[in-house]
């Protein structure tokens, strides 16, 4: 069996696409295709329901799919091992984060990364929160960005984004009057909000409910442009972290701050524990240790984990 089959076959997973697999790793379609056929015919199954718009696993591909990773894994590190490399200066890192909430810092980190380790590979998927915890859990991605629950020790994670929400609204809300604004000074308005990918989404609808009343949507949405054209307007009011809302025109949208207690927007860096690292994987996230990105946020962070 060769092991760029199995490549292949992940990477199809991945995309789930032939043709999209085919770009990624630069090769022609018809030499995917043949290796998923070599693949398929070895074993006796079928790898992928195909139809004219997309492919999904069947349940034997799904099976083989986390072996396959990890056979492509093993292969990888005994090939670094022969070849006598004292650190990991070559691979490939798949990290997933979410187009709204996404680290301010992390651009500025992947640019110091890819400077020190010019010849590794950083491959970036825009998803959903949600999305990227499945993709990370059925082994498609490396790394996550988002939201973990607290208590939840299948991750390992490190804290690195810890920001309070405004609410946004238009220059002439009747809100926008006053420095800071009361959770319970939103009962009337009309909620544009993060989808239900997000966890967020049900954060803000569960602090609503702690100030006595359920937020009125108007619209749930991962873009955020969208977010603040419709609050320009004045067709509702948006949630958004600080950091990003420091952006914003003044012209078209006003901000202010939460009184006590905030709703804080906590973002870590984060993958499935006891499952194999790439030591590329490990590279990255032994740099984003050592950089220490914002040290307030993790302090923040830190302390409504205990």
């Amino acid at each position: 069996m060769d092991i760029r089959n199995l490549e292949y076959f992940i990477e199809v997973a991945r995309q789930k696409s032939f043709s999209k697999a085919a770009e990624a790793i630069h090769i022609s379609q018809p030499s995917v295709s043949k290796a998923i056929k070599e693949l398929e015919t070895q074993w006796g199954i079928t790898l992928f329901y195909r139809n004219t718009k997309t492919i999904e696993l069947t349940d034997s591909g799904a099976v083989i799919l986390e072996q396959a990773q990890q056979i492509v894994s093993a292969f990888n590190h005994i090939t670094i091992q022969l070849d006598g490399l004292k650190k990991m200066q070559t691979g490939k890192i798949h990290i997933g984060l979410p187009p709204i909430t996404a680290v301010t810092a992390f651009a500025k980190l992947l640019k110091a990364f890819k400077s020190e380790y010019p010849n590794i590979q950083v491959q970036l998927y825009e998803y959903g929160p949600k999305k990227i915890e499945a993709a990370i859990q059925e082994g498609l991605l490396d790394i996550g960005i988002f939201t973990p629950l607290d208590e939840d020790e299948q991750y390992e994670k490190i804290w690195v984004e810890c920001d309070p929400h405004n609410v946004i609204l238009h220059p002439q809300h009747w809100l926008s009057q006053f420095p800071a604004v009361d959770f319970k000074q939103l009962s009337q308005e009309e909620f544009i909000i993060y989808n239900n990918e997000y966890r967020l989404h049900d954060m803000i609808i569960a602090r609503c409910r702690q100030a006595g009343f359920t937020p009125r949507i108007t619209l749930e949405t991962s873009q955020r442009d969208l977010m603040m054209q419709m609050v320009a307007a004045n067709l509702g009011i948006a949630l958004l972290p600080q950091k990003l809302c420091a952006k914003l025109d003044a012209c078209d949208v006003v901000c202010r701050p939460f009184l006590d207690p905030q709703l804080y927007l906590k973002l870590a860096f984060t993958w499935k524990r006891d499952r194999y690292l790439s030591h590329a994987a490990r590279e990255f996230l032994g740099f984003v240790k050592a950089t220490g990105l914002d040290d307030e946020s993790v302090k923040c962070c830190n302390s409504f984990c205990k």
